[in-house]
């Protein structure tokens, strides 16, 4: 369930969750690019885990530029507590701040009411507050920038559950998000297992590839894998799988 009452337009099952594991974003990438999706990876953002990989759905949260009167009508019981505290098992805070560097968007505190939930990670297209403590939390967390001080000096948090755009990326509540030390790449529900499956067969394909160019082969009739030499690399995962 994405909210209350309101189910995931997708479900992983063990087999997709293990293969996007293993994969890279910049994989998950090209297999979007090639099914005509060119802007589905989030642009400037790194992580605090390093060597840590992400994956799950997104619940998004829109925040917009200050206004105080907006920020008076909204108070503490705003869109910020609302989709911290709704956060489901393996769902990832996405947060739209408008690409802003100059106030933090989420503090410690936050972040560890997300993993408490169950949350899968956060990412924020702003800045992080009390950065030194996220790190120490176990948990992924993808942002543009740190800064100490709090939202309300650029934003108002506004909605949830939204279409939102983050770090210039379109993202849907229920998008599947895959993280890794290259950053973080958006699949849409739709074609989470197509896109799996081809990205598993590509990493195999440049495997053999690359086991090829380290031998002093030319790249030329290995990446992408001719035709005339396509029976070479079927024998060469047989023997792998047997």
């Amino acid at each position: 369930m994405s909210e209350s009452g309101t189910e995931r337009p997708y479900t992983m099952t063990d087999e997709v969750r293990n293969i996007l594991n293993s994969v890279s974003t910049a994989t998950i990438t090209s297999q979007l690019q090639r099914r005509g999706l060119t802007n589905c990876f989030l642009n400037g953002l790194r992580g605090t885990q390093p060597g840590t990989r992400m994956i799950g759905y997104a619940r998004t949260l829109r925040y917009v530029a200050l206004r105080e009167d907006l920020a008076k009508q909204v108070g503490m019981n705003n869109a910020q507590r609302k989709g911290v505290e709704g956060i489901q098992p393996d769902e990832i805070l996405v947060i739209e701040a408008r690409n802003e560097p100059h106030a933090g968007t989420i503090g410690d505190i936050f972040v560890m009411r997300v993993k408490s939930l169950g949350g899968a990670g956060v990412i924020t297209d702003g800045a992080l507050r009390d950065t030194p403590a996220i790190q120490g939390i176990d948990l992924p967390v993808y942002h543009q920038s740190s800064h100490a001080a709090t939202l309300g000096k650029k934003h108002v948090p506004w909605d949830t559950q939204q279409v939102i755009t983050c770090a210039g990326v379109a993202v849907v509540p229920g998008d599947v998000l895959v993280g890794d030390d290259e950053g973080v790449v958006v699949i849409p529900a739709a074609l989470v297992e197509e896109v799996a499956q081809a990205s598993h067969t590509m990493e195999i394909e440049e495997a053999w590839a690359i086991e090829r160019v380290a031998a002093g082969e030319s790249s030329i009739g290995t990446f992408p894998i001719a035709a005339d030499r396509r029976a070479e690399f079927e024998a060469w995962l047989q023997a792998k799988q047997g």
